[in-house]
């Protein structure tokens, strides 16, 4: 079973960034996304990018966040830039759209505060 291990998380200020990355033990799926939960919230789908490059993003990450992928390396990215307090929340990548989800590696926490 593949696994996920989730990184590049932290403490930031706002209007910083962070990249995180995301590193299966094996062939990810054709389209990968990355998800976040904040605190007492539902987990929420943030953006998601196919094996070809073609990205989506949610409106509230739109212009900020990049999704991107290594095919050779099994490994998804996330660059956040102009961060804000609202983007505080537990990290996670996993396939997406529809896709059977891999299960769930333990997040990477990011916390935006000055």
């Amino acid at each position: 079973q593949v696994q996920l291990v989730e990184s590049g998380g932290g403490l930031v200020q706002p209007g910083g960034s962070l990249r995180l990355s995301c590193a299966a033990s094996g062939s990810i799926g054709s389209i990968m996304g990355w998800y976040r939960q904040a605190p007492g919230k539902q987990r929420e789908f943030i953006a998601a990018i196919s094996s070809g490059g073609t990205t989506t993003y949610v409106d509230s990450v739109k212009g900020r966040f990049t999704i991107s992928r290594d095919n050779a390396k099994n490994t998804v990215y996330l660059q956040m830039n102009s961060l804000k307090t609202e983007d505080t929340a537990v990290y996670y990548c996993n396939r997406a759209y529809g896709a059977t989800a891999l299960p769930w590696g333990q997040g990477t926490q990011v916390t935006v505060s000055s």
